[in-house]
């Protein structure tokens, strides 16, 4: 009876090894299918825009440099950088002394004309009575031609010296008119309203208005500010003028700063710099942007001179759209898609 249970379990363990070796080949010959999983996103409204993207500098919108019309030292510089001034506010003196000189020299010579031409007045008075009364005794036979004739030229002598002193005396005053403008000058004010940027010329400084204008300051509108952005001519041909833009700046990437595209330049801004023999070389080699304008106004003062503006100007947009990831749309139709098309591209508002 025990040999008999032995054999039995024999063939029990005999068979369970079988069938485990065949569950095995089954299953590495014949593996089973991996259940299928799915990344799932919810659809969401949101407001999406067509845009062209280009990269724009902010510049002002009114920056004039303030400069000397006369030579002479700066004796006082009234203003520092971000100085807040108004227009006529004094900014600078340049020593006045060799104006004032010049303007008393040529009130001088004026008065000196004036009395000039008081002295020939009177003598044209003598010389008019003296005319007369050869007239009339040359009408008596009292009188000989000659002096009658030496009367009427002294009369036309010194009418004559008088015109030559009027003219002597507009010419005065002309001088007497252009150095008191010198004089004027010496004192530099703002011609408008604004922010002193920069402070070329120091105070003690002397300055030569002979060769060029010397700067003395450069005074900006900072109220509002001019962006200039580059488009490049792959996208210029989708822009004009009126369109909506946005743009924002590297200290603060999540605020957006809203205007109306106000001008795109027919050219790019290297052909003020280049010949007619090297643009045609150089446009092949090189890329080509075209500057879009547009104005920001700027009441807080945050954006500053020359601060970096990544720039969309918008081509459509739709509100309330129905929106799902570009990545459930497969890898072929991204490729298709807006976003593949130079610097323009569909994006969430």
């Amino acid at each position: 009876m025990q040999k008999r249970t032995q054999r039995l379990v024999r063939i029990a363990i005999a068979a369970a090894v079988v069938i485990a070796a065949a569950t095995g080949i089954k299953l590495w010959l014949f593996p089973a299918k991996a259940a299928a999983s799915y990344v799932t996103a919810p659809v969401t409204v949101a407001d999406i825009e067509d845009t062209v993207i280009a990269t724009g500098e902010l510049e002002a919108l009114n920056l004039v440099s303030v400069g000397a019309q006369v030579s002479g030292r700066v004796v006082a510089l009234k203003v520092a950088v971000g100085d807040v001034v108004t227009a006529g506010q004094l900014i600078a003196e340049i020593d006045s002394l060799p104006q004032q000189n010049t303007l008393r020299n040529a009130e001088a010579a004026l008065q000196t004309t004036q009395a000039q031409r008081a002295a020939r007045v009177a003598a044209l008075r003598q010389a008019e009575l003296a005319f007369k009364r050869q007239q009339d005794m040359l009408a008596g036979e009292a009188t000989s031609r000659a002096e009658y004739e030496t009367a009427e030229a002294t009369l036309a002598t010194t009418r004559a010296d008088i015109a030559a002193l009027d003219a002597q005396l507009a010419q005065g005053k002309i001088q007497v008119d252009t150095a008191r403008l010198n004089l004027g000058y010496t004192k530099i004010t703002a011609p408008i309203d604004g922010t002193i940027v920069a402070v070329v010329t120091k105070e003690g400084q002397t300055v030569n208005a002979n060769q060029s204008a010397p700067t003395i300051v450069k005074l900006a509108r900072l109220d509002t500010l001019t962006v200039k952005a580059q488009i490049s001519e792959a996208d210029v041909p989708k822009v004009k003028a009126g369109q909506k833009v946005w743009f924002t700046i590297l200290g603060e990437p999540d605020r957006r700063y809203y205007a109306e595209l106000r001008a795109v330049e027919p050219a790019p801004e290297s052909i003020a710099s280049e010949s007619s023999s090297t643009s045609s070389s150089s446009s092949s080699s090189t890329a080509i942007y075209y500057n879009g304008l547009f104005d920001v106004p700027n009441p807080e003062g945050r954006l500053r001179i020359a601060m970096t503006a990544q720039v969309n100007i918008v081509l459509a947009e739709a509100k309330d759209a129905l929106t799902v990831p570009s990545s459930a749309l497969g890898a072929a139709q991204r490729a298709e898609g807006p976003t593949a098309a130079g610097g323009e591209g569909m994006r969430d508002s």
